[in-house]
């Protein structure tokens, strides 16, 4: 991803245009900020492009394991298409679809993504948070899909991946209503992982990339493509999927290193059951 530079983690990467992102490395988890935020993050060509250096960038960088994605300012994780760049000249049609660069980067990153939903994900932000493993959100997070108000199917693959988040009648819902729903709402229907104040929005989902890259390199890559194929096939072709996986990481299991690690891991348990809600900051009575 290009020289770090020391102290603020800021990173240089070869190909990017503007000031529209800012990517930091923080360890082994890249941050990139979408940095629009007086357009409330409106992607931009210029924003896209940046987007999909970035990620394939990520890709090829032995020192990242997990990639977050946020938006800059407190009202907006992105709002998608930009308008008034889109008055200059509408979206051609080699610019949407699975086939678009900056969904085949997102499909070809092989890392773990978490989205930290930090305001309004409406139409192309909202898809942009679904193409990514993880959701988070703020307290202030709003969700939807304009683009039956807009006139316009959506192009990053919002129905296929909503679909599959919160199933076919609440995507409809969302889709076809163009309504909004709130973060606790999301939160509620399995959309998002959980909710936190803007503040402590990234620490968590630092915290919770942190946990990842805790995790077994390796193992780690290989659940990610296999969730990645399951979320995209059936269940049987999935299962065929993880079957070699499985026994490959038994011929490469290291059960001095695991035996080394072994109480760390029982600790972390036992400390995961008296404070379940640990990583969330939430508790059971603030769920209920």
């Amino acid at each position: 991803m290009g020289p770090v530079h020391q102290g603020d983690e800021r990173v240089d990467i070869p190909g990017l245009e503007g000031d529209s992102l800012r990517a930091e490395l923080q360890g082994s988890v890249a941050t990139l900020t979408m940095n629009r935020p007086m357009q409330h993050n409106a992607l931009s060509r210029e924003l896209r492009r940046n987007l999909t250096t970035a990620l394939r960038a990520a890709r090829t960088d032995d020192r990242v394991r997990v990639v977050i994605l946020t938006g800059a300012g407190e009202r907006s994780f992105s709002v998608g298409a930009d308008f008034t760049e889109l008055a200059a000249g509408m979206l051609t049609p080699d610019e949407v679809g699975v086939t678009t660069p900056l969904m085949q980067a997102f499909a070809a990153l092989g890392k773990p993504t978490i989205a930290a939903v930090n305001g309004f994900a409406v139409t192309g932000g909202f898809e942009l948070a679904l193409n990514c493993g993880i959701i988070l959100a703020s307290r202030n997070a709003q969700f939807a899909d304009t683009h039956s108000r807009v006139g316009v199917m959506s192009s990053l693959g919002l129905t296929q991946n909503l679909l599959r988040a919160i199933g076919p009648v609440r995507t409809r819902y969302l889709s076809l209503t163009g309504r909004y729903i709130d973060a606790a709402t999301a939160r509620d229907w399995g959309l998002v992982v959980d909710v936190f104040d803007q503040a402590d929005l990234l620490p968590k989902a630092r915290a919770i990339a942190s946990d990842i890259v805790a995790g077994h390199e390796g193992v780690i890559a290989d659940m990610e493509r296999s969730i990645r194929f399951g979320n995209a096939h059936t269940l049987e072709a999935g299962l065929a999927f993880e079957e070699p996986l499985a026994r490959a990481s038994l011929i490469n299991f290291n059960f001095a290193a695991f035996a080394s690690e072994g109480e760390k891991v029982k600790r972390r348990g036992r400390d995961g059951l008296r404070r379940p809600s640990e990583d969330t900051g939430n508790t059971t009575a603030e769920r209920s």
